[in-house]
């Protein structure tokens, strides 16, 4: 399978640095064979996206809806101001919102360590801290820390704080 590059695929290569580039150029992997990239459409509304993130503290109904009307809403991040951004899914954990949490990550969205924090989900908390120990006192969206959301899961969170609490986490 050893395939040729055209001359006007040679010439790039050496308007770009010389004949040397082609060797790192892997035969037959051209721009004719890259797959073209998906657009992504138009930037979401800064009013959709705070309603959103708004909504994920407290109105499932609501975050159930938006998400029917745009799913790209999903990860989208607020910024409350000097880079203090905010998911739904950070929304829902740092007020101890289980249900809305549940729904966001049933719908692909990108679990944090706060959130499995509020979650009681301590496998997640611990591989996290176990690999990366300074962790255990920084904070997620408003500057809240770990021991927050622990506190706002409930019983189902306890192992979570009294790990937090073991290792002196703030």
């Amino acid at each position: 399978m050893n395939k040729r590059i055209t001359r006007k695929q040679f010439l790039s290569l050496a308007a770009l640095g010389g004949t040397s580039v082609m060797l790192l150029q892997p035969v037959g992997l051209t721009s004719q064979s890259t797959p073209a990239k998906k657009p992504k459409g138009d930037p979401l509304s800064a009013e959709l996206v705070k309603e959103w993130v708004t909504k994920a503290h407290s109105d499932p109904a609501r975050v159930k809806e938006l998400f029917e009307q745009e799913p790209r809403l999903l990860n989208a991040s607020w910024d409350w101001g000097g880079g203090d951004f905010e998911s739904a899914l950070e929304a829902a954990g740092h007020v101890g919102n289980r249900e809305i949490a549940q729904f966001l990550l049933d719908n692909g969205a990108r679990m944090n360590m706060f959130c499995a924090a509020m979650l009681g989900r301590l496998d997640i908390v611990k591989a996290t801290l176990d690999a990366y120990p300074e962790l255990k006192s920084s904070g997620g969206p408003h500057g809240l820390k770990l021991k927050h959301h622990a506190l706002k899961g409930g019983e189902q969170a306890l192992p979570v704080l009294e790990y937090l609490e073991s290792i002196g986490a703030s």
